[in-house]
């Protein structure tokens, strides 16, 4: 069978992303080590971590809703730019003098509800964009973007503009992010999913429940769901405070800040090798074992830190953990784009990531609160253990039910599923199944 087409019109939302991405990675590195200017409390430094992340669980089921009723890629605009302009504010405050922690918070917030839109509408419109054949050639190639950008470059990026200074630490992402905005531009033609005019029109609440249906009555994805957020849940809750494990002459590991982003390195080697590569290892190995390697890579990444200061081995931890996410995502999301028709995607998307990543602020919350009553030592330790336990949801995935889930008929097939052109008109805390 040959193989289908890319057009020019996914290599400028490659570059978007990529450059969103940069802009991300950097930002995410860069926060809690700016915010250690202000305090050295666990709890704020997670409290960061739970800023970012609460808009996917107040947010998540109403922005899928309104992404499958906008133009997806005028959706990704304005978040992009609501991110830009929030961070020239910040650099504004911060070159006053007047930066704290809880302009940090404010900024976290409204960056994470933009994030929500961008995110939920940048694997909604990849159908349109390619067409489903060719789903998980782009969604590889796209994840070898972003983590090239997110994690290999992004964090030790971060790590030096935070040690040089607040102003380019944030000057920088909010100079990705406009980047950003101008390829998306040039994405040219319209891309709303077909409206049936005859139809009554529905209420928000109508649509979210119907992408709610569509998620819980596919055992699988539901299951995927629920082993994500799980997962999200357990790597936040170690992730929000890693930064005082791992950083200072007095912390466990006693990096330094451009060691420290360097560390983030070592999982974006193996998840852009692992991206590029995960289509053909999930044919090899099949869907169930893939995902559980993935699984018990996530967890040693946690585990080893707790365990020994031997940077070589929590590297070696890394490195394998970023092998295991690429291959979960690239896997994971192709799956349910294949298994969503077009008009449900956005909503479909966030309902699952409303469970998948709705868990991230109440990891960051539990891991700031134990860490203060128990230490980071045993933050790590749970956290490693409840990811391991996720395996238990493994057996409702399977390729014979994903198999029953294409062939099945049901009404939802009835609705177009065929990639809709577009027509010219004059989206550390470290997590190990990020974006599934």
């Amino acid at each position: 069978m040959p193989t289908p087409r890319t057009p020019g019109a996914f290599w400028w939302l490659w570059t978007s992303s990529a450059l969103s991405n940069l802009a991300d990675g950097v930002l995410k590195m860069a926060v809690p080590l700016v915010a250690l200017r202000y305090t050295d409390s666990p709890a704020q430094i997670a409290g960061l971590s739970l800023a970012m992340g609460l808009p996917w669980l107040l947010v998540a089921l109403p922005a899928g809703a309104l992404v499958d009723r906008w133009d997806r890629r005028q959706t990704m605009l304005v978040a992009n730019t609501v991110r830009t302009l929030v961070l020239v504010v910040v650099l504004g405050v911060a070159m006053a003098g007047h930066a704290s922690m809880a302009w940090l918070y404010a900024a976290a917030l409204v960056v994470g509800v933009a994030e929500v839109f961008y995110d939920t509408t940048a694997q909604s419109i990849l159908p349109q964009v390619v067409g489903r054949d060719a789903l998980p050639r782009a969604n590889g190639r796209l994840m070898a973007a972003e983590l090239t950008a997110n994690q290999f470059v992004g964090p030790p990026l971060g790590g030096l503009l935070a040690a040089a200074g607040v102003g380019l630490a944030f000057g920088v992402p909010a100079g990705a992010w406009a980047l950003a905005v101008v390829a998306l531009v040039a994405v040219r033609g319209t891309f709303r999913t077909p409206v049936d005019t005859s139809a009554p029109r529905t209420s928000l609440r109508a649509d979210v429940a119907e992408g709610l249906r569509f998620l819980w009555n596919r055992p699988a994805l539901r299951s995927l769901a629920f082993m994500t957020g799980l997962q999200n849940l357990a790597s936040t809750a170690g992730g929000a405070v890693f930064v005082l494990w791992a950083v200072g002459p007095g912390s466990a590991l006693g990096l330094s800040e451009p060691g420290y982003g360097l560390l983030g390195t070592t999982l974006a080697v193996g998840a852009v090798g692992g991206s590029l590569v995960a289509a053909r290892v999930a044919d090899r190995a099949g869907l169930t074992l893939t995902l559980a390697l993935s699984v018990l890579a996530s967890a040693a990444m946690l585990a080893v830190p707790a365990v020994t200061s031997q940077i070589v081995l929590v590297g070696a931890s890394y490195l394998a953990a970023g092998l295991g996410m690429a291959l979960w995502n690239v896997t994971v999301v192709s799956l349910r784009q294949r298994l969503t028709p077009d008009r449900l995607l956005g909503r479909v998307n966030s309902a699952y990531r409303l469970l998948a990543w709705g868990t991230i602020p109440i990891g960051a919350a539990v891991g700031g609160a134990l860490a203060e009553l128990a230490g980071i030592r045993i933050v790590l330790v749970a956290s490693a253990a409840l990811t391991v336990v996720t395996l238990l949801l493994l057996p409702a995935i399977t390729a014979a039910r994903i198999d029953e889930m294409e062939d099945a008929p049901h009404p939802d097939r009835a609705a177009p599923t065929d990639p809709v052109p577009a027509v010219a008109t004059p989206g550390m805390p470290v997590r190990g199944a990020e974006d599934a």
